[in-house]
């Protein structure tokens, strides 16, 4: 059964106007070895947790918002809000949020006397529903949503006309476009780009957050990129590893509103040492457009591979206790790699290799075309087996893990329509081998628009918890990385020295087992 509004009835939790507050002792075990012998000590931790009850208007900006990605979670918010359905040559069709974690999955609360109880994932906690999203951007075409919603050619024709009165008001905003980060092929589409030194583009992202932050009546902003994949950034001393550094080599200096949005700040960015044009070009839009997010004091949401967050940015979100979160939307061939991978390893079969090949036909596959793109993505998808192979050392030495290739073509009759093939081939017993082949159709921003609204509407709950320890008993909110959306992306960005898990079924214990605790 499912079940409707709930409310816990413990002496562990209590409601106010304002706040859920719910006390959850952490069990966990400690392992360590003394004299020669390993020993294993139970521990507990008791938490405190506080989550504001009070939902706020969220706006979401997108970098890349004339783009499949963009034009299309658009399209398919407006048309649940409006509650649109159309003619397809297999019936009528609603508009859903099919693929959303929040929005079409449930949790089990328990136990009834029909049996077990279940609730959306959403009514956890209080979210943000998708219909009430705001959604502004940029992007470096000039098209409007409509006229780059028809480009996309991603949603059946009858539904774009329905849309199109709608969507053609809606235009993005100048972006940053520096050529030597994409492929050279998305030259023809940028005519709508913005001009100036680096800290000029970037203040100009600053008043674009804060203008629409202004005009629209959000209460909160969250910027998400869904723009091209970029070639990774090299990390350089003096340039990029501090938060200083990066600043300088963005070159911004104190003045007018000053750089942390008030105040004198020449004494914060005299340069130490000037800072060739070669080294500034080092600083991609993806980090610019992190940069002005974060000292606008907005949460920064990467949906691609590339290294947007170099350590400078990193550690200028921590200075900010801004969230930061990433990379790269996780939505079909990786998810079902996490699963294949966990389920093959976990069943004692030795995977020897794994081939992947892609092709599509969008403006991302034409982007991956040139072979710096390509490489960020490559290295994206290849590493989403790491933590279940060294997870069993019984199977795998510590330099034993599976040979892993990746290929992804630019075909452009297949569309949005992304096909993917998959090989893994495992050792079984006694010498025996076992090879699994699966081919998967993935429409790609059909598939990537319902993690983009889940990792908007994740990061904002999390803006509203705080918690405490007995022995810490101050409230704090959560590390300015993240790592709880690690189910939405390929390679989960956490904190410097924490464990990554790319295994789904664990990723999504994290965030369900959170949102009950809280």
């Amino acid at each position: 059964t499912m079940a409707e509004t709930f409310f816990v009835e413990s002496p562990d939790v209590t409601y106010s106007k304002d706040f859920i507050e719910a006390k959850y002792t952490y069990s966990t075990v400690h392992v360590c070895k003394e004299n020669g012998v390993t020993k294993v000590r139970p521990c507990s931790t008791r938490f405190t947790f506080r989550t504001g009850r009070q939902v706020p208007r969220l706006g979401l900006m997108l970098v890349g918002w004339g783009g499949n990605n963009g034009t299309t979670v658009t399209a398919a918010v407006l048309a649940n809000k409006l509650g649109l359905s159309w003619m397809t040559k297999t019936g009528r069709k609603k508009a859903n949020y099919y693929g959303s974690l929040l929005q079409a999955s449930t949790v089990c609360l328990g136990t009834g006397p029909t049996g077990d109880v279940y609730v959306p994932f959403r009514d956890l906690l209080p979210m943000v529903h998708p219909n009430d999203i705001v959604f502004d951007g940029w992007d470096i075409s000039s098209l409007n949503l409509a006229e780059a919603m028809r480009r996309a050619e991603v949603l059946d024709w009858p539904l774009q006309e329905q849309l199109w009165p709608h969507l053609e008001k809606m235009k993005p905003r100048a972006s940053i476009y520096i050529p030597e980060f994409i492929a050279a092929n998305q030259e023809e589409r940028a005519d709508n780009v913005l001009h100036g030194s680096m800290a000029e583009q970037m203040e100009q992202i600053r008043r674009d957050i804060r203008d629409f932050k202004e005009t629209s009546g959000v209460d909160k902003v969250i910027v998400l990129w869904t723009a091209n994949t970029e070639r990774f950034c090299d990390v350089v001393p003096g340039l990029n590893d501090t938060a200083d550094n990066l600043l300088r080599a963005i070159e911004v200096r104190g003045q007018g509103r000053g750089l942390w949005g008030g105040g004198d700040t020449t004494t914060l960015l005299v340069l130490s040492h000037p800072v060739s044009p070669q080294r500034g070009l080092e600083v991609s839009p993806s980090t610019l457009f992190a940069v002005a997010s974060i000292l606008e004091g907005c949460a920064y949401i990467n949906g691609s591979p590339q290294n947007t967050f170099v350590p400078g940015a990193v550690e200028l979100a921590a200075q900010r206790h801004v969230f930061i979160c990433g990379d790269d939307f996780k939505s079909g061939q990786t998810k079902l790699k996490s699963v294949l991978v966990d389920f093959l390893v976990g069943a004692g079969l030795k995977t020897k290799s794994i081939v992947s090949y892609n092709h599509l036909g969008n403006n991302d596959g034409k982007n991956l075309s040139a072979p710096q793109q390509f490489r960020s993505k490559e290295v994206s998808k290849s590493n989403v087996v790491d933590d279940t192979v060294q997870a069993n050392p019984i199977l795998y030495g510590p330099q034993d893990k599976p040979d892993h290739c990746v290929v992804i073509k630019y075909v452009p009759y297949v569309g949005d329509s992304k096909r993917a093939l998959d090989e893994y081939t495992s050792e079984i017993m006694m010498g025996g081998t076992n090879t699994i082949v699966i081919h998967n159709t993935c429409e790609d921003s059909l598939l990537a628009s319902p993690i983009i609204l889940d990792l908007a509407i994740l990061t904002e709950l999390c803006q509203r918890v705080t918690f405490c320890t007995e022995a810490d008993p101050e409230f704090q909110g959560f590390h300015s990385v993240l790592s709880i959306v690690a189910f939405l992306c390929k390679a989960p960005l956490v904190p410097e020295g924490t464990p990554v898990v790319n295994a789904l079924f664990r990723q999504r214990s994290c965030i369900e087992n959170i949102l009950r605790y809280c």
